[in-house]
């Protein structure tokens, strides 16, 4: 994509939510926003003693704290995506096939199941995942981290390294951190799977050059939410939810795009009805949900926009 900051422009369009935030935590390892559902995104690992904001996030919107992934201040970003991934909880998960992994590997599920297509291949994973470097030997393995540790590379490291790469596993959590755009770019003529608790389930991904996600499906919110609260890392993946890889084929990619379109169209008619009464018993004034109604409108038309892209290269 020549704009980097579509995907953010995206992202925004789904959570334009009213909904008043219930409670946020910002875990050790992961960032939790609770509303009517569950949005996770992955914690900073930078430590601090000061957010001037703390003590004042539940009450607000989904909408109001979306925004803030657009902030360059890492915690206001990560708040930012939990509210997101909290927002687009509220939609069906597209078709996929959910991972159930081994007692004694569960936050690798997503190598394992890429496996048999790895081998002889040149993967590079952006992130580092515990215990990922005891695939090694199996095929020729290159981690990238922005806090390299043993054999890492750095985040510059990904200029060269990525263009030559066969598979890039890029960590969704480099939405945050706002190094997506030029990862994706640089990914392009490889195999890309987007992963983590922090993927965004957004039907428009595959305009990015991601063949797949890699993200995860919520299986005991309360246990997940607890589990965070408590310095979880992996051990989310213990019993609160799964990893769900979803192939986004032109045909995956369309059916997703429909649903969303119908869901979004019944919301706009609901609005649109709900502005008619308000007018129609005499009110004066702004209708109060005439932002959220241009908002829905506006993302509709980007979603017309791309299922249009892909039926004129794959529908006839």
């Amino acid at each position: 994509m020549d704009d980097p900051k579509r995907i953010y422009e995206l992202l925004l369009d789904y959570a334009s939510s009213d909904t008043q935030v219930e409670a946020l935590t910002v875990g050790l390892v992961w960032t939790a926003c609770k509303a009517q559902h569950l949005g996770l995104a992955m914690s900073p690992g930078t430590p601090t003693r000061t957010l001037p904001w703390s003590g004042t996030l539940a009450g607000k919107t989904l909408g109001e704290l979306a925004g803030w992934v657009n902030d360059w201040e890492p915690y206001k970003a990560t708040v930012g995506m939990a509210a997101i991934n909290c927002s687009l909880s509220r939609y069906q998960l597209p078709s996929g096939i959910t991972l159930m992994p081994a007692a004694d590997n569960t936050n690798l599920a997503v190598f394992d199941y890429f496996l048999p297509r790895l081998q002889g291949k040149k993967v590079v994973v952006i992130g580092r995942y515990p215990g990922i470097e005891s695939y090694a030997e199996q095929f020729s393995l290159t981690i990238l981290e922005r806090q390299p540790v043993h054999n890492d590379h750095p985040d510059p490291a990904s200029e060269f390294l990525l263009p030559d790469a066969d598979w890039v596993f890029l960590t969704a959590s480099s939405i945050t951190n706002k190094t997506f755009p030029r990862l994706a770019e640089l990914a392009q003529h490889a195999t890309t799977v987007l992963m983590g608790p922090t993927v965004p389930w957004l039907p428009e991904i595959h305009e990015f050059g991601i063949d797949y996600l890699a993200g995860v499906e919520v299986i005991d919110a309360e246990k997940l939410y607890q589990t965070i609260a408590e310095g979880g890392g992996v051990r989310i993946f213990d019993n609160a939810l799964r990893y769900r890889i979803v192939d986004l084929t032109p045909d995956t990619s369309m059916a997703w795009l429909k649903e969303q379109i119908a869901q979004d169209y019944t919301e706009k008619q609901r609005l649109n009805k709900a502005m008619e009464d308000w007018y129609g018993s005499g009110k004066k004034g702004r209708f109060p949900a005439l932002s959220l109604l241009e908002q829905v409108t506006a993302k509709l038309s980007r979603m017309d926009s791309s299922y249009k892209r892909l039926w004129d290269v794959y529908g006839q």
